[in-house]
């Protein structure tokens, strides 16, 4: 079936929840008006369904092809017009720094177009989506030179650039790595060491590729205070002469086929320094944890688009009589829409993706007002949230977004394990983004190892706040004892947390996959509330789209009473602490 842009819930969330449409009255967003915000969303579903959606089978059937002699890649062929259209339409400057050609536009767009490119094609949507973490880390610390060299060409998709951080002795741990870099005597450095699991490392998409390169220098501490990032290109700017960065061949994947990820060998390829020697890994993850926030998206997009397939699928195919009597008499059956075991299932995909994507908006929204309110207060609460909420969205997006992507292929029975379907694919290519950009597990491990510590607590405390000061501005909150009831858990595992953690690191981590999705139960559930709330009191006045009000109204009930009660099952996983984890011997293991 053709993908529809979820323009009603986008609009629903961002004018009438958030209040995203007065993003325009900060200066920085002056050009983000209502109308044009409803345009982008427009567009860019026009884009997905027309351009993009068509791309994704063929190109998961064709994949990428390496050639050994020319060490290059190609990716599927019809990559190469969808590629272009998206290019001349400006998406790769959205959210990007005017003076670089970008469009200044609010980062909450950026989300919303991610999403959409991610429900019709992830694996093309991978090579302009990591290109925007390098120019974000170029921006933030490359010199004016290398700004002047990169960042027009990146923003305008002309070049695509990479992240080439993991070698094949050390994924999170970088401290590990064996690239070095050595100066030349021209201020470049020559980069010698292999990378794995480079996201279009090689291509023919673009004429050059910025590869974005962790590496140590001669006298550099051999831990991750001796790393440094250099800018390492394809093809050198000043000449067109071919850099000794090659492919040396591509990985054999579960999923996003489409996706070049490459070895790259540096051969002593000459890079730039970008930002101060040994600060690489700041700079690192000013492409990281945008990154993080994309394949966020990346979860969300593909649970929209199997909920889409599954729900087109439930409402057509004909399968025994409703259990209350028949519901299509003329029929020889009734569809399986009818069914509570599949509305379960639907339900479920529905109101998780409505709520994740609540969460990601909420988000975006914070991390536009910390660049570009004028009040440092706002700025400072609106990042807290941010750096909080990055590893949760991350996480919580892609584990539910695979969760749902599977959902509906058993929604449509034995068809859904047939390559005829679209559903099989979505789960291949789902799978993935519970894993790079840092596994979810190392996710949780940031918040409760780092995130909850930072500034003596303050983020998690700006998170409190936030909740407890919409209910007590809104003492008529819908179900607003199950929020309460959520939020007491959340502060009483942070409570826990507090208190035995730091006397023994491995109830941290014993506790932090079950901290984080707590976490976000909890925020969805806050979100759930503030949807509800703004349904009803449009129900009231007769305004507003009233099919998608009901829906809000029973999504969340269904949320509250389905969904949300499991908080009280992870506090309890929490609160018995580590010890049936950590109990095995090496000898029970093997029993």
């Amino acid at each position: 079936m053709q993908y529809q842009a979820p323009a009603n819930d986008l609009r629903f969330l961002l004018f009438d929840v958030l209040g995203a449409d007065r993003l325009h009255e900060l200066e920085t967003y002056a050009d983000a008006t209502p109308d044009l915000i409803s345009a982008v969303i427009e567009e860019a579903g026009k884009l997905a369904a027309e351009v993009i959606q068509p791309t994704n089978q063929a190109g998961d059937r064709e994949g990428c092809i390496y050639d050994p002699e020319t060490r290059s890649v190609t990716t599927p062929a019809c990559f190469k017009d969808a590629y272009r259209k998206f290019v001349e339409g400006g998406w790769t400057a959205l959210d990007a720094p005017l003076e670089y050609g970008g469009q200044g536009l609010p980062h909450t767009l950026k989300f919303v177009v991610d999403e959409m490119v991610c429900s019709t094609n992830l694996s093309l949507g991978m090579y302009p989506g990591l290109t925007h973490g390098a120019i974000s880390a170029l921006h933030a610390h490359g010199s004016a030179e290398l700004k002047k060299i990169y960042l027009e060409k990146l923003i305008s998709g002309e070049w695509t650039g990479t992240m080439c951080l993991t070698e094949p002795q050390c994924g999170t741990d970088l401290g590990l790595i064996r690239t070095r870099a050595t100066p030349n005597d021209d201020g470049s450095y020559a980069v010698e060491g292999t990378k794995i699991w480079i996201t279009g490392g090689e291509h023919d998409l673009v004429d050059n590729i910025a590869h974005l390169v962790l590496a140590k220098l001669p006298d550099a501490p051999d831990t991750t205070k001796g790393i440094s990032l250099f800018v390492v290109p394809k093809f050198l700017p000043d000449s067109s002469e071919r850099n000794p960065a090659f492919c040396g061949g591509l990985e054999h994947k579960m999923g996003i086929k489409g996706s070049a990820t490459c070895v790259m060998n540096f051969e002593g390829a000459r890079g730039w320094l970008v930002g101060e020697p040994n600060d690489g890994m700041r700079a690192m993850f000013t492409m990281m944890n945008e990154a993080r926030l994309m394949v966020g998206m990346q979860g969300l997009g593909l649970a929209e688009m199997a909920y889409q397939e599954s729900l087109g699928f439930a409402r057509e195919r004909l399968q025994s009589r409703s259990l209350s009597g028949p519901k299509n008499p003329d029929d020889p059956a009734d569809p399986i829409i009818v069914h509570p075991d599949v509305r379960r299932m639907l339900m479920r995909q529905k109101v998780l993706n409505e709520g994740m994507r609540a969460l990601a908006l909420f988000t975006g929204l914070q991390l536009d007002l910390s660049v570009a309110h004028p009040d440092e207060s706002v700025r400072e609460s609106a990042d807290d949230l941010v750096q909080l909420l990055t590893p949760v969205v991350k996480s919580f997006l892609t584990d539910e977004g695979f969760n749902n992507a599977n959902t509906g292929l058993q929604v449509l029975g034995g068809s859904g394990f047939t390559t005829d379907w679209p559903l099989e694919q979505l789960v291949r290519d789902g799978r993935i983004a519970r894993i790079y950009e840092g596994t979810n597990g190392i996710q949780a491990m940031d918040l409760v190892g780092l995130k909850l510590g930072l500034k003596g607590g303050q983020l998690v405390r700006t998170l409190f706040g936030t909740l407890t000061g919409y209910l007590r501005e809104n003492p008529e909150a819908p179900h607003r004892e199950e929020l309460k009831n959520a939020m007491k858990a959340l502060e009483s595992a942070t409570v826990w947390l507090a208190s035995n953690a730091p006397n023994d690191p491995e109830q941290a981590g014993a506790a932090a996959t079950p901290y984080l999705r707590l976490m976000a139960l909890t925020v969805i559930g806050y979100l759930w509330s503030r949807m509800a709330s703004v349904a009803s009191r449009q129900l009231a006045s007769g305004e507003g789209n009233k099919p998608l009000l009901e829906s809000k109204m029973v999504s969340a009930r269904f949320y509250f009473e389905k969904l949300l009660p499991e908080v009280d099952w992870l506090l309890g996983d929490i609160q018995s602490g580590k010890d049936s984890l950590m109990a095995f011997s090496d000898q029970h293991w093997a029993s």
